[in-house]
């Protein structure tokens, strides 16, 4: 019987073997890391942040400022609060007059980037508040100046007046990678100093905004905004700024905005009190597989562009609606999101080579980079398809000529309007009547009688990319006419 249990034991330990790594292999001790040496050099530098404003407060007399009425009447009957008049009496509705009065506005967090007291957080922690209060680990209290924010980053600087202040040294977020330990120190519900720690789940993650977040399944909550996301070298690689929640709690993703595109930011704010971005006036779409594929790109790459801003930038430069931007200033543009960075990050008045791919071929463009925001582009709702039996055509669709004001209205130069449709492949592609095709394949549509005779020479069991102009956006479908 022993020497079955022994035999089994020695089983279990090669299997146990067979799962470890090489590294683990040779040091057996490899486990979670020990954060308390990092936290204890790390946290005099983080600092909780606290807002007001000014409000108009009409209040009893007798209550408890900044409490609400049902909890302060908990702590008058049982904690001896006293009222006006009558200890632990009733209350007494006598209004003050009305005058502003500063009410907190909420608690963030924030860190010591240089030791004369400047400090980065989050945008929306600052945003809106009369008087921002900065409190130490050591309990010192400062009134901090707002030297600038950009709300469409997060990003804000602010500086208190102090010297010899504690730091946090910066790292290199471009050498993040998934899987590595991180922490994160800040005050989540406004309780100081509170460490979490995690990995690093994801890298490059768009959420719709300008930046790509780093993602983690750090305990990130409501206060720690602002907060120093740190690597096991005590270095700054991000600044917590967004949870992914159902309830407003911590679910396990949390995002933090990487620490190098925060900076560039903050350079800006604090020299100049604002961001200045690049912009050159076009709005972009999705590469799909099945766009890509028509267009003769192979794989989906660069950003689409469905509209460009008459007289603007990109429309100055010879880029038009229906291109793929592959390169901008000489950075390869992977998808759709990298575009708006890239030109953010451009200085305007800058002159840049563009890359686009047009009617199957790559062509090399300059365009003057400009520094207002661009304009947003709003689609219009067309009325909803109509069938139409005596549509002939391998596309199902019945066409007309665009009047010269239609042309001038929509920037066009050619194309048909779409009057009707039957149950062709057009339909079924999702064009409605109001459309106007700018372009089927590589040929620009001119007029009615050149679209009938480039359809009817279509290969019917090939799919052919058909450029469709809604409103001030250029779409592309990829079509088989049969």
């Amino acid at each position: 019987m022993k020497k079955h249990f022994i035999a089994l034991l020695a089983i279990l330990s090669l299997g146990q073997m067979s799962f470890m790594t090489p590294s683990m292999a040779q040091n057996p001790r490899v486990a979670i890391p020990d954060f308390a040496d990092l936290v204890e050099r790390a946290s005099p530098a983080v600092v909780n942040i606290r807002t007001t404003e000014k409000v108009m407060v009409q209040q009893a007399q007798g209550g408890i400022p900044g409490m609400p009425e049902e909890q302060a009447e908990f702590f008058r009957r049982f904690f001896g609060v006293p009222m006006p008049g009558v200890p632990n009496g009733p209350k007494q509705s006598q209004p003050n007059s009305g005058k502003p009065q500063e009410a907190d506005r909420g608690v963030g967090s924030g860190f010591i980037i240089e030791s004369n007291g400047l400090i980065l957080t989050n945008a929306h922690v600052v945003e809106g508040a009369t008087t921002i209060y900065v409190t130490l680990t050591d309990k010192r209290e400062f009134k901090a100046k707002l030297l600038g924010m950009d709300k469409r980053t997060d990003v804000a600087v602010v500086k208190i007046e102090a010297r010899d202040l504690p730091r946090l040294p910066l790292g290199d977020s471009s050498k993040v990678r998934v899987g590595e330990w991180v922490l994160a120190i800040g005050s989540p519900f406004g309780l100081e100093n509170t460490v979490t720690a995690g990995i690093v789940s994801a890298k490059s993650r768009d959420t719709g905004d300008y930046l790509p977040f780093i993602q983690t399944d750090v305990a990130v909550n409501p206060g720690n905004s602002g907060g120093p996301l740190l690597n096991t070298a005590g270095q700054v690689i991000g600044i917590n700024s967004q949870i992914f929640s159902r309830s407003g709690g911590y679910m396990g993703i949390s995002f933090a905005i990487p620490i190098d595109e925060a900076m560039r930011v903050a350079d800006q704010l604090r020299t100049n009190g604002k961001m200045t971005r690049g912009r050159i006036g076009v709005a972009l779409s999705e590469m799909t597989k099945d766009i890509a594929e028509s267009l003769g790109l192979g794989k989906p790459r660069g950003a689409y562009v469905r509209n460009v801003e008459p007289s603007g930038p990109a429309a100055a430069g010879g880029i038009e609606a229906g291109d793929v931007i592959l390169s901008f200033n000489g950075r390869e543009i992977a998808k759709s999101t990298d575009l708006p960075r890239v030109v953010g990050d451009t200085k305007p008045g800058s002159s840049v080579p563009v890359q686009v791919w047009r009617k199957g071929a790559a062509r090399e463009l300059t365009v003057t980079v400009a520094d207002t925001e661009s304009a947003k582009a709003v689609n219009k709702k067309s009325d909803a398809p109509t069938a139409d039996s005596n549509s002939t055509n391998v596309f199902g669709v019945a066409v007309i000529d665009l009047s010269d004001t239609k042309k001038k209205d929509l920037n066009l130069k050619g194309g048909v309007e779409v009057t009707s449709l039957g149950d062709g492949p057009l339909a079924k592609a999702g064009v409605r009547p109001g459309d106007v095709i700018i372009r089927v394949a590589d040929t620009d549509i001119t007029g009615v009688k050149q679209f009938e005779a480039l359809v009817k020479a279509l290969d019917a069991n090939k799919a052919v990319p058909v450029f469709i102009r809604r409103a001030d956006s250029t779409l592309v479908l990829p079509v088989k006419p049969k």
